[in-house]
């Protein structure tokens, strides 16, 4: 019986000593008490009851036994004020009623709130911005899409480098053209309009809006993605002008970086892409050309960044540009110009990747300018373990550039095995493999089928013998010279002999072209295009009287 009362004691000092280290103490509950509101609106006076038109109003809250304070705004907006203090500015138009909420959190969690409601005159006015918008009457406003970033996104914080530009992502010219999952946006036609004194607004989306993925079950799409989806957005909204109160207007350069003009939409209305948001801050706005910045519905770590012109976009352009930024005349003989050109040597990987016979060198013998025109030539002669020789010139690091007009005025090899090529190479292929890259050929000809021109995009999906290709039979290619062109902008690639259009390809943002690219000049012998080697040849060569870019 002793063992058993020995161990209940013990027993009960286990339980005991658990218990003590169990019991927390939570501390003081204190509700806050006798709160208390002041509201000042700012220049009021017997003659203006509701204040001198800013529309701002000085708040104070007092209580005993609080922490801290939260306003809350019929207006939508709300703000955490330890000391009980905030200023706020309404930006409705006129004389408009507020209800004000502030909440008193005491110790323990818990919180008491009064309601008071405030008066107030705003009278904001941008009069140039309105004649900006409506030329007195009405203007049509189009999506800036030849402009890079016309469509682009940032961070909304308090990084004064970057909270006024769109730093994650920048849309690149037309890049939305050409896809029926997203071309819808150059459609938009955005009408301002002044009638009787009241700014208006109205958009014209052809029938189908650029959903932003996040918003695109409005539209009824499931895609994950954004997308173009039949939407009625019409009727005219009314626009109520206001001060903006982003974090840009926080920035110490702000009057450099914003108009602090804000764009109120009535009834839901949005500027072409559907962020799921009403209110756009004028960044900059003159006659012809607009940016306004809007923080992404549901988001507010985004900011969206719209530009707009007066200009209808064309998204089928016939691009042609005329300034001449690079060439090579060849007019000097010896080696080829070095600030101008690098070589590729040797016989690559598997022959450059096609089974190629021959060996690339840099020697005169194979490539040289003379008499005004550079010379490639193929020779039959043992070479680095190969039975053929021959060169390729590239501007790889001399060069690279995106977009332009590209002419190469030359006269091609002749031969059963011979393979020039002018084309182009997507300049990040060392970390974008082939042919995610991406590749323009120019030119290619081969002498087993002679005279016949082949134009070339290589991509992914599209490469090797699956490539997006087309050809022309051109009367005497190797006895005559010819321009080999491409016009290459963000809504195509065009490749051309002389005039003679052979093979056009819509560009988009889902394709390798938007971005840096090289030239490439050669001749191959023989592999997968090049085909079989006639035994009588000895030696050929393409001759290039000049090679031009244009911008």
């Amino acid at each position: 019986m002793k063992k058993y009362i020995k161990y209940f004691v013990f027993l009960f000092a286990l339980l005991a000593m658990s218990c003590q280290k169990e019991d927390y103490a939570f501390g003081a509950i204190d509700t806050p008490t006798n709160l208390k509101i002041t509201a000042e609106i700012v220049g009021k006076t017997a003659e203006m009851p509701y204040g001198d038109g800013s529309g701002k109003v000085n708040f104070k809250a007092t209580a005993d036994k609080v922490i801290s304070y939260k306003y809350v705004f019929s207006d939508g907006g709300s703000e955490n004020a330890p000391n009980g203090i905030s200023e706020k500015r309404f930006n409705t138009t006129g004389i408009n009623k507020y209800t004000v909420t502030v909440i008193a959190y005491g110790r323990g969690g818990v919180a008491t709130n009064i309601t008071m409601e405030v008066e107030v005159f705003s009278d904001f006015k941008d009069e140039q911005a309105v004649q900006f918008l409506t030329a007195g009457t009405s203007k049509k406003w189009y999506w800036a899409a030849a402009e890079v970033g016309h469509l682009g996104v940032g961070p909304n914080d308090d990084n004064v480098d970057k909270n006024w530009i769109p730093d994650y992502y920048k849309a690149t010219p037309f890049e939305k053209a050409g896809s029926p999952t997203s071309s819808c946006l150059y459609e938009n036609v955005l009408t301002f309009s002044l009638v009787d004194g009241q700014l208006k607004y109205q958009l014209d989306n052809g029938g189908a809006t650029f959903f932003n993925a996040a918003f695109e079950a409005i539209g009824g799409g499931s895609s994950g993605s954004d997308a173009c989806l039949a939407y009625d957005a019409s009727g005219i909204k009314s626009v109520l002008l206001g001060p903006s109160e982003s974090v840009v207007m926080k920035n110490p350069k702000h009057a450099e970086q914003t108009r602090g003009t804000m764009l109120n939409f009535s009834d839901g209305g949005f500027m072409g892409y559907y962020i799921g948001q009403s209110s756009y801050e004028i960044l900059s706005i003159t006659e012809n050309r607009m940016t306004v910045r809007a923080v992404m519905g549901g988001n507010t770590a985004l900011a969206w960044y719209h530009t707009f012109t007066t200009t209808p976009p064309n998204q089928n352009p016939t691009t042609d540009y005329t300034n001449l930024v690079w060439f090579d005349e060849f007019n000097t003989d010896g080696a080829p110009d070095p600030s101008k050109w690098v070589y590729d040597l040797g016989n690559g990987d598997n022959g450059w990747g096609n089974s190629e016979k021959q060996n690339y060198t840099n020697a005169a013998s194979n490539v040289v300018v003379q008499g005004g025109n550079l010379k490639i030539t193929a020779k039959k002669e043992a070479s680095g373990g190969f039975n053929y020789s021959s060169a390729r010139l590239k501007s790889e690091g001399k060069f690279d550039f995106t977009y332009g007009k590209v002419e190469v005025r030359a006269k091609l090899p002749i031969g059963g095995g011979t393979w020039p090529a002018i084309w182009m190479l997507g300049a990040n292929y060392a970390t974008n493999a082939w042919p995610a890259c991406g590749e323009i050929d120019i030119m290619e000809h081969v002498g087993n089928s002679q005279n016949l021109i082949h134009g070339t995009l290589h991509y992914p999906g599209r490469s090797g013998g699956n490539a997006n290709t087309g050809s022309k039979t051109i009367p005497n290619v190797s006895t005559e010279f010819h321009v080999y062109k491409a016009i290459w902008s963000p809504a195509s690639v065009k490749i051309y002999v002389d005039t003679e259009l052979i093979h056009s390809v819509p560009n988009d943002a889902t394709l390798p072209f938007n971005k840096d690219f090289f030239l490439i000049l050669n001749v191959a012998m023989g592999g997968t295009f090049g085909g079989a080697i006639d035994s009588a040849f000895s030696q050929s060569a393409m001759e290039i009287d000049y090679v031009r870019v244009y911008q």
